[in-house]
């Protein structure tokens, strides 16, 4: 399930989450260790052509991390002070290296990250918001591919 799939399905939720990731260049990418121990790092992200694309410099950790193994859950940046506008989201999945030269190329005309990169195209499996209703809820959607997004409710 790709990013256009989960747009088509959740249109509102996915508008959401694309708001909270434009709002900041850099988010929170975890990863998995050869160990199998969590790597948290820094990251911008891009949704082109109803994709969300990972890229990052060859041979970084993170790059090593997903080649290895593909599971990733990326945090939006919460922004400054405490307001969060548009709640907490993040997303997990799989990350696919793509190494097609026209697809990197195309991507490489869009964005114009320094050469050369590595490229992931991701697959969801969890994307989550959680923010506050009405300052008393606290409002956590869940959304699974298969699966419309559950709704939970906690005072």
């Amino acid at each position: 399930m790709n990013w256009a799939d989960f747009s088509s399905a959740e249109p509102d939720l996915a508008g959401t989450v694309e708001q909270r990731f434009g709002a900041f260049t850099h988010h929170t990418l975890a990863t998995l260790r050869k160990d199998g121990s969590p790597r948290t790092t820094g990251l911008e992200v891009r949704f082109l052509n109803g994709e969300l694309w990972l890229g990052m410099m060859p041979d970084s950790l993170k790059a090593r991390d997903l080649l290895r193994d593909p599971r990733f859950c990326l945090q939006a940046n919460p922004g400054e002070g405490q307001s969060m506008g548009g709640g907490d989201v993040r997303i997990s999945g799989r990350a696919r290296e793509v190494t097609d030269p026209r697809t990197k190329a195309r991507y490489g005309e869009e964005v114009e990250p320094p050469e050369p990169f590595h490229l992931f195209r991701t697959e969801l499996t969890e994307v989550v918001r959680t923010y506050v209703e009405d300052d008393t809820y606290l409002v956590v959607q869940v959304w699974k591919p298969g699966e419309p997004v559950r709704t939970l409710k906690r005072t």
